[in-house]
């Protein structure tokens, strides 16, 4: 980068220079072929948005009147080609619905906020969303004390990611080559309980996807299996270092970027448990719902705030818990799993039931 009069040749000579420190990356071609594929959902007008969200908002403040709500849907259609010299032209169309409601709820000293929604390919259950946040505002009418020490914890799939971050980040192709993922050298061994299975199916709406932007078809791929690290994910490149071939998922995080491993989407396989049957098997403990800032890094450990979260007493939720943190690691989590829920909800392109961790540390 350069500001004011500069001799071309000179910015020339530079860029040479600096490319000079770095190894030659050549470009690596996906074997032409021609695909066009499309998922569309239903076209909604701005007019049915509009209704859906007075209608919404409307229900809640009849129930709670005090509270500040908000809401955003947007119904979108999107097209990506991918053209290169070698022949390569695919083209992927998709349209969806998304839907995203808030709460504030504001009470001398005290502030609450709780969101909620989806995306979808097809009608809205809006009356869903709303119901979330009803339930979870009637959960929180009433403030509750809760010790320090190490308890169980259920992770609704609001906040389950806080697992599964870390544990895509463990599979991604890029960290088995630098080797900073732990499970680097754990292809086919245990790392988490027998029931644990995650994949990626890019045949899942609404997260589907026919190809990555490398132009390579997407596959699904079972990542753990009954607990055991199945494969990993890789782009072209990364295969490559690892003597593979690319699985698919080599995805451009912005037009300035080179492809990098990125999953299409990550299903966890769900239990048989109910909420209800949770919250009996939970006994006493804590329900973690939304947490406050980043997770876990690859190492695995995390350290963090609480942003909504509820207290249950012989198997019943008795209120809102504040000021309070968790804190442990991952890796040492995944192993000590009580239960999954039947519950699975996407969370981004995620699909996570809620689950029951034992031993958690819990600062209050």
């Amino acid at each position: 980068m350069a500001y004011g009069p500069v001799e071309p040749g000179i910015l020339v000579e530079k860029a040479l220079a600096l490319a000079a420190l770095n190894p030659p990356n050549p470009p690596r071609f996906t074997s032409p072929r021609q695909e066009y594929r499309e998922s569309l959902g239903e076209n909604f007008s701005v007019e049915q948005l509009i209704d859906w969200g007075q209608a919404a908002i409307a229900s809640l403040r009849s129930e709670f009147a005090e509270v500040l709500c908000s809401g955003e849907l947007a119904c979108s259609t999107d097209s990506t080609r991918l053209l290169n010299s070698e022949g390569l032209d695919c083209t992927w169309t998709e349209r969806s619905l998304s839907y995203y409601f808030g709460v504030e709820w504001i009470r001398g000293e005290d502030f609450l906020a709780i969101y909620d929604g989806e995306q979808c390919r097809g009608q809205a259950d809006v009356k869903q969303v709303v119901e979330n946040l009803r339930q979870r505002l009637l959960w929180a009418q009433v403030n509750q004390q809760i010790q320090g020490g190490k308890m169980p914890v259920l992770l609704t799939s609001g906040a389950a990611g806080l697992l599964w971050d870390t544990v895509g980040e463990a599979l991604h192709g890029q960290r088995i080559v630098e080797g900073s993922s732990p499970w680097a050298e754990r292809l086919g061994q245990t790392v988490a309980i027998e029931e644990l299975n995650i994949s990626q199916d890019p045949t899942a709406i609404p997260f589907d996807c026919p190809f990555d932007d490398e132009g390579s078809p997407t596959q699904k791929l079972a990542l753990i299996k009954a607990g055991t690290i199945a494969q990993f994910y890789t782009d072209q490149e990364t295969a490559e270092e690892l003597g593979k071939s690319t699985t698919g998922n080599g995805f451009r995080p912005s037009l300035s970027s080179a492809p990098q491993p990125g999953l299409v989407n990550m299903l966890v396989t769900p239990g048989s448990a109910s909420f209800d049957q949770l919250l009996k098997k939970l006994g006493n403990g804590l329900i973690i719902d939304q947490i406050l800032g980043g997770g876990a890094d690859i190492s695995g450990d995390f350290s963090i705030n609480v942003d909504l979260g509820y207290r249950v007493q012989n198997g019943e939720i008795t209120g809102r818990v504040k000021d309070t943190m968790v804190s442990g690691n991952v890796y040492e989590l995944l192993g000590q799993i009580i239960a999954l829920g039947s519950d699975r909800r996407w969370q981004g392109s995620c699909a996570t039931p809620s689950i029951i961790l034992d031993g958690v540390s819990i600062t209050a």
